[in-house]
């Protein structure tokens, strides 16, 4: 469906500031792809390129096979929905979600049926005679998606879809989504710097550094292999350390640990994923102080220092298990959840 070949985009004086670096990434039909990376990675101006908003300092954008560099905006056959909604406030939300029928030159008398469809789709069936000014915020976003969603486009792009939400409707409205892309069959570009909403949304998610691809995979490739020391911080992973390998084990500066067979020897870094940091009694492991607890819901994060001053490490835990701030414990480490990094 979407195929950017050495995407670059370049901005600024002389164009000396690269926003997009030779970017290549391709985009199935009916697949969902979510672009992560955190503010200037590039991500909103990879939209713009492919809606025909931004154009390319080199490489290409081709939509099912074609060179899109040529096309205007309004003919690429691409529905982009902004974070901000820019919902019409003097139409109606029948007549938001009718504009781009009529701008595609639907017959008049077809409209109404196809916006009613697409207001059930959205959860709001009978909506058309409300002012836009009445709406909530996850209203307007469900009124910006039909709207967007109107002309059938073979392409939907989503920048920041749910950014003004709060957390609670942002987490109902990403499993509709889903379910809703899944019942049309859309095709979806979205990007976000919320990695929960996108590993919720996306079939494959790409993350973006510096205007570059950093990894692109399955949410679950990208969650249990993180190809690097950015990406793995990105994800909210903080124990990443250095570390010399012999074997099956690992020397750091948290003493030794087991890493998977076959790690070939030598220098490397090591990311243990909170959950592999294990509390024992002081005495059995690594002796650490608690310095903050943090109660996430499903569990507590912890913040340990280690008794000789070596680097802090992050560990999660049950509820009824967390010790107080200030408690001294032991921690070893669960080779599961130990990950070589390049």
């Amino acid at each position: 469906m979407l195929t950017l070949d050495g995407a670059t985009v370049r901005f600024g004086r002389d164009r000396a500031h690269t926003a997009l670096d030779g970017v290549d990434l391709t985009v199935a039909e009916h697949e969902v792809v979510c672009v992560l990376g955190p503010s200037g990675s590039g991500k909103s101006t990879l939209l713009r390129a492919v809606a025909g908003l931004q154009p390319l300092d080199a490489g290409r954008v081709l939509l099912e096979g074609r060179d899109q560099g040529a096309v205007p905006a309004h003919r690429r056959g691409v529905g982009l929905m902004f974070q901000d909604h820019q919902l019409f406030p003097q139409h109606d939300v029948g007549g938001n979600v009718a504009f781009g029928l009529r701008m595609h030159g639907v017959p008049r008398r077809e409209r109404p049926a196809r916006v009613a469809r697409l207001l059930e789709l959205v959860g709001l069936a009978g909506a058309e005679r409300r002012a836009v000014a009445t709406l909530s915020g996850g209203e307007q976003q469900r009124v910006a998606l039909a709207r967007a969603l109107a002309p059938r486009p073979r392409l939907l792009m989503l920048d920041e879809p749910l950014g003004q939400l709060d957390r609670t409707l942002r987490e109902r409205l990403v499993v509709e989504l889903r379910e809703l892309f899944a019942e049309l069959g859309t095709t979806v570009l979205a990007v976000t710097h919320d990695q929960g909403e996108a590993f919720a949304l996306a079939d494959r998610v790409v993350v973006m550094r510096q205007g570059r691809v950093a990894q692109s995979g399955t949410p679950l490739e990208v969650w249990r292999r993180p190809a690097d020391a950015f990406v793995a911080r990105f994800l909210g992973f903080d124990n990443v350390i250095d570390a010399t390998v012999t074997g099956e084990v690992a020397d750091t500066a948290w003493g030794k640990l087991p890493v998977p067979a076959g790690t070939p020897s030598g220098g490397c870094r090591l990311l243990v994923r909170p959950a592999g940091v294990r509390l024992v009694p002081a005495a059995a492991g690594l002796a650490c102080t608690v310095t903050a607890r943090t109660f996430r819901g499903s569990h507590v994060a912890l913040r340990l220092a280690p008794c000789d001053d070596g680097p802090r490490l992050d560990a999660a835990c049950a509820l009824r298990d967390a010790p107080e701030t200030g408690a001294e414990v032991g921690v070893v480490f669960d080779g599961e959840d130990v990950v070589v990094l390049p």
